[in-house]
């Protein structure tokens, strides 16, 4: 759409501090909400200016969020249109190439890569696209149809079920858009294969995120006796099996997300060390403690406990929680590690909380890795939702 048909939008007197200095969201009561901006439909490109009528940005608007405003460009000659993704999916892949050593990888990370709303994953010549806002719904068939010229997959699906595009209007949305999909797609990471389904598996279908943690834990492995609580498709789990552990236990309540797993495992010559246990985290935890089972690495890497501000205070107990039971799973000189992908709970606080599980379960210790997502999930730095992945790695005494 060009620039000159978009409708205007303005910022309220002496609101609109953070967007003017970098920040790509607007909130709603920073935005004059004119019956014209009311009557716009959810996920329109607008301009926006502030109160005295000087151009902010140019990005998509939802009068019904609390995120109204979440901008796209600086300039205010620029086309949101094919050729727009095209560029920026190019910068994309030519970053993630460097970063990367193979084509599996996060290939637009949100805000962190310009582009509000949308999440693409790559797998080889399969590409999976969460559009989480309004306004990515709205420009879907430019954004498809950039990723089809920079890429050319053999395959695209769009899958987006999360509860942001219920807060944004949206439906949930599932379409393979090109290709055929498989029911299971092959993943490659740090030289290991697995197995990922983008058909009903969550989000995209794999976590890229933890790459560079699971590669850091399973350097720690050999020789050791590993369990890996949430384990989703195996992700830390095997890579402790590649790095030579003794014996791994995978631990899920998903029965689909095990068969993944072990699929996996036999995939990498994994089988004879690996079991896998169908059950409840919380409970295994418990169970294996009055059992007296120790193991020389315990790995706990949940979905997110506090998934909006009302429940940060109950996650906060959540972590306390799976650090105090998971810590008496382990051996002296083992390593516990833990993770939160809850972006409403901080750095700091995951911290407090893990140190202070430790202390309840009698152990003490030393911080050996402090980490987030890898470079495919780059940080937006005045936004720190985009760095919402947290990884502690402790060595206990």
């Amino acid at each position: 759409m060009k620039n000159t048909s978009l409708p205007e939008i303005k910022l309220k007197p002496g609101c609109g501090r953070r967007i003017k200095a970098g920040s790509p969201w607007a909130f709603s009561n920073e935005i004059e909400m004119t019956p014209e901006a009311k009557s716009l439909e959810n996920g329109t490109l607008v301009r926006l200016s502030d109160s005295a009528g000087k151009f902010v940005g140019i990005g998509t608007f939802n009068a019904h969020s609390l995120i109204s405003f979440r901008k796209l460009a600086n300039d205010v000659q620029t086309t949101i249109d094919r050729a727009f993704f095209v560029k920026k999916l190019r910068r994309c892949v030519e970053s993630r190439n460097a970063w990367i050593n193979s084509p599996f990888y996060r290939l637009v990370h949100s805000e962190g890569d310009g582009l509000p709303g949308v999440v693409i994953d790559r797998f080889g010549d399969i590409v999976a696209c969460q559009l989480n806002t309004a306004g990515a719904d709205r420009l879907k068939e430019d954004i498809v149809a950039a990723l089809d010229e920079v890429l050319n997959p053999s395959c695209i699906v769009l899958r987006a079920e999360s509860a942001a595009r219920e807060l944004e209007g949206v439906p949930p949305l599932f379409d393979v858009v090109k290709g055929a999909l498989p029911d299971i797609v092959e993943v490659r990471e740090n030289g290991i294969y697995f197995c990922a389904d983008l058909k009903e598996g969550q989000k995209t279908g794999w976590f890229y995120d933890q790459r560079d943690n699971r590669s850091f834990v399973g350097r720690l492995a050999p020789n050791r006796r590993c369990v890996d609580f949430y384990t989703y498709a195996g992700g830390f789990a095997l890579h402790c099996g590649i790095g030579h552990a003794r014996e791994v236990v995978g631990v899920d309540r998903s029965e689909s997300a095990l068969a993944l797993a072990k699929k996996a495992a036999e995939r990498n010559g994994l089988t004879d060390k690996t079991s896998w246990i169908k059950d409840n985290a919380f409970d295994v935890l418990e169970n294996m403690n009055r059992d007296k089972e120790k193991f020389g690495i315990v790995i706990c890497d949940p979905p997110a406990f506090a998934k909006n501000k009302k429940d940060i205070q109950a996650g906060l107990r959540g972590y306390r929680k799976t650090a105090k039971l998971a810590a008496g799973l382990v051996e002296r000189d083992g390593y516990l590690a833990l993770g939160s992908c809850s972006h409403h709970v901080k750095p700091d606080e995951f911290l407090t909380e893990c140190t202070r599980g430790l202390c309840e379960a009698g152990r003490s210790g030393r911080l050996i890795l402090q980490a987030g997502a890898g470079p495919d999930h780059p940080v937006h730095p005045l936004l720190p939702e985009t760095a919402y992945l947290k990884m502690l790695v402790f060595q206990l005494d």
